[in-house]
């Protein structure tokens, strides 16, 4: 009897440490992982599978197609589970003032050294305690050389010119384009002054007669198959775009243009916190950088990385432009409680009123 008592025991210690490395062998599992929320086409595959077979880490990644999607999905489901985001400017600060994030241990990122000073200590995150810089691009001209000569266009101004009636793309989005005629109007394009913003809207009125469309989701294709033949775009879209259209320029205007920082950031309640410290740190390797830019054909944050491109990448003014140029530039702030006047003025705008 005491035998079985003793043999009882004995299997039920076994049971026990059998089911304790079970949980544990789980539990490590669970922590070799990483969830990311990006944009689209923004993490190649080739990267994150990289990542994995170095660090045994497996990259969960979901993606968004706006900031504002994935604002508002973080927002509604505080324990949304993912770790890593990869948000704009005016969004980082937003996500900041609202606490939505985590404060980045530098210390854990001996690859930040590799980044261009150019795209730190931006106004939307001063110290970058919460953003490491990421991709960037800026918002420029871009006109058909078969049409246009390039020497006729240096100004955000001269799109107001009567030859263009019914020529123009702009973008369809108000403070892309209510930027545009705030830089006109010499203010900044993040100006929340409801008098200057009126003045903009009655810029703007002046110039319908030249645009053919609003759109931001068809940009490449408009400009390629000359749907229109001049107005705002994206620099990346244009670089890929000439490859198709070689007669499409981009050009920087003289007053300014949009300059674009999509950042790396931590979720407040992201669950695997040191997985998405090696993840950035990793991201920011020169030769991972100069991958993912040509991949994505987005301008890399990454000095280093930017090095390792091709010369035909590296000295294209149209996809790394030169230091002075990019001093032009300006970055979309958070300007949460103008929105309404924008939206107001963007719909009869639209409207034509």
């Amino acid at each position: 009897m005491q035998k079985k008592i003793i043999n009882k025991i004995n299997g039920l210690q076994k049971t026990i440490i059998i089911i304790c490395c079970f949980l544990t062998i789980q539990a490590f599992a669970g922590n070799r992982e990483i969830n990311v929320y990006a944009w689209s086409g923004y993490l190649p595959n080739e990267v994150l599978q990289k990542f994995t077979k170095e660090t045994g880490i497996t990259v969960n990644l979901s993606e968004y197609d706006s900031n504002e999607t994935m604002y508002a999905k973080l927002k509604a489901v505080e324990q949304a589970g993912y770790d890593l985001v990869i948000p704009s400017s005016y969004f980082v600060s937003r996500m900041i003032a609202q606490n939505m994030l985590h404060k980045i241990d530098k210390s854990k990122l001996p690859n930040f050294k590799n980044l261009n000073p150019l795209f730190l200590n931006r106004a939307f995150d001063t110290t970058n305690e919460y953003s490491i810089p990421y991709l960037w691009g800026t918002g420029g001209i871009v006109i058909n050389s078969k049409y246009i000569k390039e020497k006729d266009i240096t100004s955000w101004q001269d799109l107001w010119n009567i030859k263009y009636k019914n020529q123009l793309l702009m973008m369809s989005d108000p403070r892309d384009v209510f930027g545009v005629a705030l830089l006109i109007l010499g203010y900044s394009i993040n100006d929340t002054n409801p008098q200057h913003l009126e003045t903009a809207y009655q810029k703007l009125r002046a110039l319908l007669p030249n645009i053919k469309i609003f759109n931001s989701d068809a940009e490449q294709t408009i400009y390629i198959d000359e749907d229109a033949i001049i107005g705002m775009g994206w620099n990346g879209d244009v670089y890929i775009s000439q490859q198709e259209n070689p007669a499409l320029k981009y050009i920087y205007p003289k007053e300014g243009f949009i300059l674009w920082i999509d950042s790396l950031v931590i979720a407040k309640n992201a669950p695997h916190l040191e997985n998405t410290h090696k993840f950035i740190n990793f991201l920011l390797r020169p030769d991972i950088a100069k991958l993912i830019s040509e991949t994505t054909a987005y301008s890399t944050a990454n000095l280093e990385g930017m090095k390792l491109l091709p010369e035909k990448m590296r000295n294209n003014p149209v996809f790394n432009p030169n230091p002075e140029i990019l001093k032009r530039g300006q970055v979309q702030v958070d300007i949460s409680g103008a929105i309404p006047l924008y939206e107001k003025y963007w719909e009869l705008l639209k409207l034509g009123a």
